[in-house]
């Protein structure tokens, strides 16, 4: 028998867990597999909606609380007795964030303030976990660890500002761990995907024209490279950092160094798997791009024993699979962010 990679995480039970941003796309994968044995508290202004149309919309053991990041007296209330709290609420995408800088500083900066200021005053929490980003890096990221500078690009420039406001989130993270012993832990996700991912990742998008056999857009000559994580691999690194002693103080890359792949050979991946008619077609690149970003990801192996395990085309067939069954709902779950 077949033990599935959900059977084989790490087990948390019984406790109340509040979950920013959980109606997103790995939010609301988290919360799936902790619904069946905890209380689920989902904290999110649905911005971008993916648990509408699944089992967590009608969970006996999952609350919705429809709200917005800023609002720090609402959220307040929402982590009130809370032993978890993961904090995944955020403005992201490039589109989104070329078209909000100010929105996206915002709420990446203050909406992370406000979490962690909540899980303080609970003095319940027993883990606090914050989404930060691989951007950090800067353009060009090989091998990065943990350890390694934080470099980001030129001020001015609008890509920069998502990757600014995640660095001085983790800044402050650490801040609450060191002056107040607040349990935190900082995840670092490298390129994610997978069934449930809506908004402007790469990944979806080449997969959904693939499937209608329409034109793959590349921005720039497609030569940028990335390391693949599939959104199962995700949830297990969330789940160790939730888990494993070890983990409190620390940040961890959460990626797959072997699922590596440049932007025309991720299209061109797309098409061999599918068996698509759909053509690559190259476009002049809309900003500021990272060139490189491949993570080091010992550290997560050797401390809180994580490591990825879905490769790239299984990868592919499941979410491609995914988006054909939910072909039909996916407008509705993706709503784009206006101010």
């Amino acid at each position: 028998m077949q033990i599935s990679e959900s059977e084989k995480m790490p087990k948390i039970n019984g406790k109340r867990v509040v979950i920013t941003g959980g109606a997103g796309f790995i939010g609301s994968t988290l919360a799936d597999v902790l619904a069946d044995t905890n209380e689920i508290v989902i904290f999110d202004n649905f911005a971008r909606d993916t648990i509408t149309s699944t089992r967590l919309a009608h969970h006996d053991n999952v609350r919705i609380v429809r709200g917005d990041i800023l609002d720090a007296d609402a959220l307040a209330v929402a982590c009130e007795g809370a032993q978890i709290i993961v904090h995944a609420a955020a403005i992201a995408g490039i589109n989104t964030t070329l078209e909000n800088p100010v929105a996206t500083m915002r709420v990446n900066m203050l909406g992370s303030a406000n979490a962690l200021a909540a899980a303080h005053a609970t003095g319940s929490v027993e883990r606090f976990v914050e989404f930060s980003t691989s951007e950090i890096f800067g353009s060009r990221a090989y091998n990065v660890g943990e350890g390694d500078h934080a470099i980001t690009g030129a001020v001015g420039e609008a890509r920069w500002t998502y990757a600014v406001s995640k660095l001085a989130s983790e800044h402050l993270c650490h801040a609450y761990h060191k002056q107040y012993e607040l349990p935190t832990v900082i995840v670092r996700p490298f390129n994610v995907y997978g069934p449930g991912q809506t908004g402007e990742g790469a990944m979806t998008i080449f997969i959904r024209k693939a499937l209608a056999n329409e034109d793959l857009f590349i921005f720039g000559d497609g030569s940028q490279i990335r390391a693949w994580c599939y959104v199962d691999d995700m949830v297990a690194g969330i789940m160790a950092a939730l888990s494993h002693p070890d983990a409190v103080g620390q940040s961890f890359n959460i990626g797959n160094a072997r699922a590596v792949s440049t932007i025309h050979g991720l299209a061109e991946s797309v098409i061999r798997v599918l068996n698509s008619k759909s053509k690559i077609v190259f476009k002049p690149p809309l900003s500021a791009d990272i060139e490189l970003r491949i993570p080091k990801v010992d550290k997560a192996r050797d401390v809180i024993e994580f490591e990825a395990k879905v490769d790239l085309d299984e990868g592919l067939r499941r979410t491609a699979e995914w988006i054909r069954q939910n072909s039909e709902a996916l407008p509705t779950m993706q709503k784009v962010f206006r101010e």
